[in-house]
């Protein structure tokens, strides 16, 4: 049986997957490291929303970012990220 806390925290991470801006950005990570500017092109967004989102995911964990120069290169935080992307997109590509 779940926890209290441990059902608190894992409605939490899954809110975190039912914004599609948020999923839009975690996608483009899975392929590939990126820069805000790169996420910014790739998901046509602003910057300023791009970068609201990347700290809710940051903030919950699942992205981290190193900084190169002036720019933050951002990526996935581990391969459980990973895992739950391609599982949730095997399972509705097999709806």
């Amino acid at each position: 049986m779940l926890k209290e806390h441990e059902s608190i925290k894992l409605a939490d991470l899954y809110k975190m997957f039912g914004d599609a801006t948020r999923l839009k950005i975690l996608y483009a990570l899975f392929e590939s490291k990126q820069s805000v500017s790169e996420l910014c092109t790739k998901i046509e967004m602003s910057q300023s929303a791009t970068s609201h989102q990347l700290r809710i995911l940051k903030d919950h964990s699942l992205v981290i970012y190193e900084r190169s120069g002036k720019q933050m290169i951002y990526d996935l935080s581990d391969d459980h990220v990973r895992d739950i992307l391609s599982q949730g997109l095997t399972h509705i590509r097999h709806i």
